[in-house]
Formats: structure tokens, C-alpha cells, sequence
């Protein structure tokens, strides 16, 4: 055998089994559990006193009085302790290692999925708050940002692969209002610089995916001799043309909120999520007839000019009115009380325990697409569940032991102190700074003052 071609046989064989590795790290983490006597919160089937859940191979195998479990299966007692399945959070940053690609008002060419961070101490807390499915998004830098990944939270491996929930359909981040305004109309003197150049983005956006599809196909009907050039951005636009890619779109104002469903309308994309939306309520009719869902803060608003005018009865009303509403954080930090911030729609607005609870689990899931996979404890589902000591929705309530795949991920009270993966004993952390931090917009992280103060100072000290 040539030489060459020898080599390039061996690497292929490498790459080959490097790739078979990577999806056992993945999907090898499959546990086997029996967990007894627990109230049982199904979100979708009611509630199950004093019932028992076995977990064979990561999957919910029997719900019921009494299981028996194969030889060498773990066990946990949960008398007087309550089960139910693990939180999702529709809306995060943790677990990747970059938010943003600022570069362009248009960069659905990049996937937050390239660059996942298994070292992230966030994803042990998350886990520590129950929440055990994210969805890491790209910030709101761009009109039309990069592509988000669901991740599973399996803290403890160190293979980024092993994050990604397979088989969650594809997603993208969409920004509407003042920042992709600042970012590139105030920060680099492009469009958009106002709102009504936001909506222009999209379509002209989609108007030149729209051209750039019907040249392939020219071209694979044989109408055209040579191939286009391939372009990774149009690609992506087209697939979201094609109801491929879910988009999940920072939104806050209304009127903004209702020129995004025109522009999806002309252009014939049904599947979106608003996130924020913290005027949906003014649109609640609007939003489902749509058939559009809304991911919102419980009670988180007025942090910046475009976002001055909420209710903490938001979710209520979003609800109420049929929409799809899911509870999110947006915080590496609030990830952990989102069992806290569903319960506070039952002072504002009245929602039973199992509307609630389905801000943080089904209604996310639906979100994103996997809610045959989570969201509710049903046999044949993925055994993600979360043990409290008391029902989630009492101020009460503390997670014990939060299990991804039938494998218990978090047990407070087993655990080391310290659950860093990596740690650099001269790290500095200057807390000035991280204070600082936490009162910009989490969408922003990587941007806000690197990008756009940066510019302002050049501006003034040129005198622009």
C-alpha cells in the first residue's frame, strides 16, 4: 500500500474511533434507580401518593405501590419526600464558553454547541436547584444571533459532547429592541440603528436565503450548469425557512413583538419562542393565535428603558390565555430558584400547583422541542427527576438529590464541599467587578462594555 494512502487510512480509522468514543462518553451514562415511596408529581398525570419509580438503562420503566427492582439496582428511600421530573430551564448562558458573536447583525452561521464548557461550576449548581436540561443560547447582540444548544447536565464529564441532549431539535437566537441597536447602529454605524432597521434585517435576511435556495435547486434540477457557493449563514436561514430550527427571540415591547410575527408570517415560519416578552401579556391573544409559546421572568423588569413596563401577573395572563409559557433565568445564579420563581405566579395570578409546575417543566420542553423525552414522569421518558424534602412550590422546599439519565448528578447530602472540576489555586477574582457585572443584561455578557463602551470611549476621544 502507497505510504500516503496508508496514513491517511490510519488517520481515518483514528478519527473513526475517536468519533465511537465520543458517542459511548455520551451515551454509556445510563443508570438503573429505584426510588421509593415518594409523592410522585407527574405534571401530566396527576399526583401518585406513597408510589415507587424504577429506572432501568436511563428511562422511566414503572410507575406504581410495591416495584421490584433487578439484583445490584440502586434504592432511595423518599418516604414523605416529593419526586418530580427535573426542572428546564428555556433560557440560559451556562455551560459554553462564548455568548456572543458581535461581528455582524446576521451570524447564524456559528453554534454555541462548538464551545461547551463541561468545567462550568454553574451546571453543578443548576444542578443543585434541580434543574436538570438547559438551553445555553447565544446572546441578544445580533438581530439574528448564533444557534443555541440543549445541553443535559451532566456535570462530572469532562467530554463536551457528552453535554449535548442528542437528538433535541435545533435552535436559534433572534434579538429584537435596543440591543442589536447598540451593538452595530450606535457601536459600528450600521443598520440597524433604529427598530423599523431591525425588521429590515429580517427580511432582507430571509429574502436572500429565499434566493439562495432557489438557485440550488435550479442547479440540482439541472437548470443551472454550476454549482453556488456554498454559504454556511444561508444554510441556516434556510433551514429556519423550512421549519427546521426553532428560533427563540429576546423580545420585550409589543409592537415588537408583533412586527416579528407579520415579518414570520410572510415568509411562512410558524415556530418561534419569545423570550422576555415582558409586554406579552398586552399580545396574549395575538401570541396564540399565533401559536407562538413565551418564555418570561417571574418578576423581573425595569432594568433598562425598553423593558420599564411589566406585571409579575405576566405569566398568569400569558397562561390564561393559551399560551405556552415556561419560567426562565437567564442567570447562572437564578437557574437555581426556579422552583421559587414558578410558585410566585401563584400570588400573581392564582395558578394551581400543576400550572406552576409546568412553567419549569413540560412547557419548557415543548419550547424546545423534547417534550416526549422530559418534562413530566411517564413511563418510557428520560429519568431526569428531582427529590425535595418538601413540595417544590413552598418556600420550604430544598432539592436533595437531582438525577439526569437515572444517575444522580447532585445528592446534598454526599457530596464534596467542593465540586470544581478544574481548579487554579492562584486564580484572582475581583469582586468589584463581578458586582458590576451582574447588573448588566446576562444577553449581553462578552459585549456590553467591550464592545460598545469601548467604541463610545473612541468616539470621544476623537471627538466623533
Amino acid at each position: 500500500m502507497d505510504p500516503i494512502i496508508k496514513e491517511m487510512y490510519k488517520k481515518t480509522i483514528l478519527a473513526a474511533c475517536m468519533a465511537v468514543a465520543i458517542i459511548f462518553n455520551a451515551d454509556a451514562q445510563q443508570g438503573n434507580l429505584l426510588i421509593k415511596g415518594a409523592t410522585v408529581l407527574t405534571i401530566t398525570q396527576g399526583i401518585k401518593e406513597q408510589n415507587d419509580v424504577l429506572v432501568i438503562n436511563g428511562k422511566i420503566a414503572e410507575i406504581g405501590k410495591n416495584l421490584k427492582a433487578p439484583d445490584g439496582t440502586r434504592e432511595i428511600d423518599a418516604t414523605g419526600q416529593y419526586l418530580m421530573p427535573g426542572i428546564i430551564d428555556a433560557h440560559s448562558h451556562i455551560g459554553i464558553d462564548a455568548v456572543n458573536e458581535a461581528t455582524h447583525p446576521v451570524t447564524a452561521e456559528v453554534n454555541v454547541g462548538e464551545a461547551i464548557d463541561p468545567f462550568d461550576i454553574s451546571i453543578y449548581r443548576a444542578l443543585a436547584g434541580g434543574v436538570t436540561v438547559s438551553h445555553a443560547m447565544h446572546g441578544s447582540a445580533n438581530a439574528i444571533g448564533g444557534q443555541c444548544q440543549t445541553i443535559k447536565h451532566r456535570y462530572g464529564l469532562t467530554d463536551p459532547e457528552a453535554y449535548k441532549m442528542q437528538g433535541a431539535p435545533r435552535t436559534i437566537k433572534f434579538a429584537l429592541g435596543e440591543n442589536p441597536i447598540r451593538v452595530h447602529g450606535e457601536g459600528q454605524g450600521i443598520v440597524p440603528r433604529t427598530r423599523m432597521g431591525v425588521e429590515q434585517v429580517f427580511r432582507s435576511s430571509f429574502s436572500e436565503a429565499l434566493v439562495y435556495k432557489k438557485n440550488w435547486d435550479d442547479y440540482k434540477k439541472g437548470l443551472s450548469r454550476l454549482a453556488p457557493e456554498y454559504n454556511l449563514r444561508m444554510e441556516t436561514l434556510v433551514d429556519i425557512l423550512d421549519g427546521e430550527i426553532l428560533i427563540h427571540c429576546h423580545s420585550y415591547r409589543a409592537d415588537e413583538i408583533l412586527m416579528l410575527m407579520n415579518v414570520l408570517k410572510d415568509f411562512g415560519i410558524k415556530k418561534i419562542c419569545f423570550q422576555h416578552v415582558n409586554e406579552g401579556f398586552k399580545v396574549a391573544p395575538e401570541l396564540a393565535a399565533f401559536g407562538a409559546s413565551a418564555s418570561v421572568f417571574a418578576d423581573w423588569w425595569a432594568y433598562k428603558f425598553e423593558v420599564y413596563y411589566s406585571t409579575a401577573y405576566n405569566a398568569a395572563i400569558l397562561t390564561r390565555n393559551g399560551v405556552v409559557t415556561s419560567i426562565n433565568s437567564d442567570s447562572d445564579e437564578l437557574i437555581r430558584h426556579l422552583y421559587h420563581e414558578a410558585a410566585k405566579t401563584q400570588r400573581y395570578g392564582g395558578l394551581t400547583d400543576e400550572e406552576a409546575l409546568k412553567l419549569i417543566t413540560i412547557n419548557p420542553a415543548k419550547q424546545l422541542g423534547i417534550e416526549d423525552r422530559v418534562g413530566s414522569i411517564e413511563k418510557g421518558k428520560d429519568a431526569d427527576l428531582v427529590i425535595f424534602n418538601a413540595h417544590p412550590l413552598s418556600i420550604y422546599a430544598i432539592p436533595q438529590q437531582t438525577i439526569v439519565d437515572g444517575i444522580v448528578y447532585f445528592d446534598r447530602n454526599n457530596d464534596k464541599a467542593d465540586m470544581r472540576l478544574d481548579i487554579d489555586p492562584e486564580e484572582k477574582f475581583d469582586f468589584k467587578y463581578y458586582e458590576r457585572w451582574q447588573e448588566k443584561d446576562r444577553c449581553m455578557q462578552d459585549v456590553t462594555e467591550t464592545l460598545f463602551f469601548g467604541q463610545q470611549y473612541h468616539n470621544a476621544l476623537h471627538g466623533h
